[in-house]
């Protein structure tokens, strides 16, 4: 299975910090960009062809990466053309695909558990009835700012909650998905288009699964969360195994 880093987002939140310039995707941690450790953590998972699906800054991404050889995999890349959004980013990558469906990551978060299991449970899924994608939950005792996710007893999301400034806890999202073909092919091209807001709420009739997987889960793209993971960037080390070790 091909996977798919989402690395084109304009990460403005974090401009005070890294500057206007540099991807967030590249900021560095423990002396290796942040996209190094996710690259690193689906070679472990056995995935040996990886796509950076980049925009701002693609050029510092493809510079620093080149075709992967030092990290054991193929490296491959589709560059926006202008932001196209999570979604709009997967169709424009479309046509140089291959396979039926993909593992898609974001490109600012990670989440420190093996991917085998929300493999293997999308499969179960499909093979039960239509299921275009299959995500990846975690449990936060604040869930306000992500937004929460309503998990069925039989593993499909029923619901969304969006973001709260009140403080509660949920299931959310921890940006890795399985993703069907035909649900990319469907994205309208061309355009900007969120998988939060426009396609993952078309797909609660049953078609959109979760399942719950436990360890350590960080979205660096805000300036407190990035603060924290420079200061103990082990979940990282522990993220890419010995060989950053």
């Amino acid at each position: 299975m091909q996977a798919l880093i989402l690395a084109g987002g304009l990460g403005t939140r974090l401009r005070s910090v890294i500057g206007a310039d540099l991807p967030k995707p590249m900021a560095t941690f423990a002396g290796r960009p942040f996209l190094a450790y996710l690259v690193l953590q689906l070679r472990r998972e056995g995935i040996r062809e990886v796509w950076f699906l980049t925009g701002h800054g693609a050029e510092v991404v493809e510079a620093y990466f080149g075709t992967g050889d030092g990290l054991g995999v193929r490296l491959r890349y589709s560059v926006e053309p202008e932001p196209l959004g999570t979604g709009g980013a997967l169709r424009h990558a479309l046509p140089q695909l291959d396979g039926d469906r993909f593992l898609v990551t974001n490109g600012d978060s990670f989440l420190s558990a093996p991917l085998g299991p929300l493999v293997d449970v999308h499969h179960a899924a499909r093979a039960a009835g239509p299921v275009s994608a299959t995500l990846a939950l975690v449990a936060r005792d604040d869930a306000s700012r992500f937004g929460a996710v309503t998990l069925a007893p039989d593993g499909a999301i029923s619901a969304f909650r969006e973001k709260d400034p009140t403080p509660a806890s949920g299931l959310v999202s921890a940006g890795i998905y399985i993703v069907e073909r035909a649900v990319v092919a469907a994205i309208p091209a061309g355009r900007p288009v969120s998988l939060e807001r426009e396609i993952w709420p078309e797909l609660l009739d049953g078609r959109l699964r979760g399942l719950m997987l436990d360890g350590p889960f960080t979205d660096m793209g805000v300036p407190d969360a990035f603060a924290a993971l420079q200061a103990d960037p082990t979940p990282l080390l522990a993220l890419a195994g010995e060989e950053l070790a």
